[in-house]
C-alpha cells in the first residue's frame, strides 16, 4: 500500500502540521476511529497528509538519509494501518505514531548495518544553534559557532556518537519539540527517565566539547 502516492519527498515539507483543520478540525484520534471502524480511506489519507512534513523530517534526521526516511515513512503508516484495531481508546495518536516510527527506524538501521550521521540540514540550522548554545553557554558565542561549518560538523558527529537511548531522547525533545510527557509516551519510559537521559546526553556532549571541542569526536 502506497500511503502517499501523490507526495514526493520535497512536497512533504509543505504538508499540513498535525492538528490543522484538513478535515474540518477533526482530531487525529477521530480520524483513526473512522478508518478503523468504518474503513474510511479518506480519513486515513488525511492522517498521512497531516504528518507528512513533520514525520518525514524526523525520520530523515534520525536516519541521516532521505531515501531510508522514505522507506521508513511508508513502513510506519503501513504498520499504523495494520495495528489500528489495537489502538487503545483514550490514547493520543501522535505519541503512538512516533513510537511506531522510531521502532521502524531502529529496525531499518539494524538491517542497513551501516553507521549513519544525523542530518542537520539548512532547515535544522536553528536546532544546531540551540544545541551549540547549550554547549557553549553564551548566546553570542553560539551565534558565531552555529554559522561555522566546523561546529555543525562537530555537532553532527557528537550527537551521532551518543548511545542510542540518549540520542533518541535528545532528538525527540530538542529537534522535534516534544514535551517530556510526549517523549515519555513515545519511548515507553517515565518522564523522570526522559529528563535523566537528556541530562546525561548534555553532560556527554559538554565533556566532549570541553576536551577540545571540534577536535573530538571527528565527523565521519
Amino acid at each position: 500500500m502506497d500511503v502517499h502516492e501523490s507526495s514526493s519527498g520535497s512536497e512533504r515539507h509543505a504538508a499540513s502540521a498535525p492538528g490543522e483543520s484538513r478535515a474540518g478540525g477533526v482530531s487525529d484520534e477521530e480520524l483513526l476511529r473512522r478508518s478503523r471502524v468504518g474503513g474510511d480511506a479518506l480519513a486515513f489519507e488525511t492522517l498521512v497528509q497531516r504528518y507528512e512534513g513533520e514525520l518525514f523530517s524526523y525520520l530523515r534526521r534520525y536516519l541521516g538519509s532521505a531515501e531510508m526516511a522514505e522507506d521508513v515513512f511508508q513502513a510506519t503508516f503501513l504498520q499504523v494501518h495494520l495495528k489500528q484495531e489495537h489502538f487503545e481508546a483514550g490514547r493520543r495518536f501522535r505519541p503512538w505514531l512516533y513510537t511506531i516510527a522510531t521502532n521502524q527506524a531502529i529496525d531499518a538501521q539494524r538491517r542497513n548495518k551501516r553507521h549513519r550521521i544525523v542530518s542537520l540540514d539548512s532547515r535544522s540550522g536553528d536546532d544546531v544553534g540551540t544545541l551549540v548554545d547549550m554547549l557553549a553557554g553564551t548566546e553570542g558565542t553560539a551565534d558565531v559557532m552555529a554559522e561555522d561549518q566546523e561546529s555543525r560538523d562537530w555537532v553532527r558527529a557528537a550527537v551521532d556518537d551518543l548511545p542510542e537511548p540518549l540520542k533518541g531522547t535528545l532528538m525527540l525533545v530538542y529537534y522535534q519539540g516534544m514535551k517530556y510527557r510526549e517523549a515519555a509516551d513515545v519511548l515507553g519510559i517515565p518522564v523522570g527517565t526522559v529528563k535523566s537521559r537528556l541530562h546525561a546526553a548534555l553532560l556527554k556532549l559538554n565533556e566532549s566539547w570541553g576536551r577540545g571541542g571540534r577536535d573530538a569526536p571527528t565527523p565521519r
